[in-house]
């Protein structure tokens, strides 16, 4: 066997010596660079794996937020809503009331209006029936041809016409 070796040219000795070597720096090389880096890459692959669990554990967090910010805009859209709502409802009563007030308002001026007609009515009236008095008495004195009481016979004149007066509204 030393022949094959020698005849590819290998000394035997030599590639003991060389494969003694290359285990010695193998297992060297096991300790101290194999080992701390082997833990030093699973300290890093476990940083990820709690980095992945974080940015889960944040976008559930997200996701909840994101919820909770529906359900505020929700809620304000319909508090938004109710609020527009009782101000349509209060502007309708606005309305409403102001209605009413107006409609009292004319009823109190269309009654003043009918009180002042019924008072210059009444006084045009007075005044017709005076007149009318005057213009009796003065007939009265013409188809006489003698002067009358003007004052008696206004008076007789008066309840004549106000008992008529009677007679026709009853």
């Amino acid at each position: 066997m030393e022949k094959i070796f020698t005849s590819l040219g290998v000394n035997p000795g030599v590639l003991l010596a060389q494969v003694v070597n290359f285990v010695l720096v193998l297992g060297i090389l096991y300790l101290v660079a194999y080992k701390p880096l082997m833990k030093m890459f699973d300290e890093r692959s476990k940083k990820i794996k709690e980095s992945m669990e974080q940015a889960e554990l944040i976008r559930d967090k997200a996701a909840q937020a994101e919820k909770e910010f529906e359900e505020r805009i929700q809620a304000a859209a319909k508090e938004g809503q109710e609020i527009v709502g009782r101000a349509v409802r209060t502007g309708e009563e606005v309305r409403q009331k102001a209605q009413q007030e107006a409609s009292k308002e004319a009823e109190v001026l269309i009654g003043k209006a009918r009180r002042e007609i019924q008072r210059e009515r009444d006084g045009a009236i007075d005044e017709l029936r005076k007149e009318f008095a005057d213009l009796t008495v003065l007939a009265a004195e013409k188809v006489i041809d003698r002067s009358l009481d003007k004052k008696a016979h206004k008076e007789i004149i008066e309840k004549v016409l106000q008992d008529s007066t009677v007679i026709r509204k009853g």
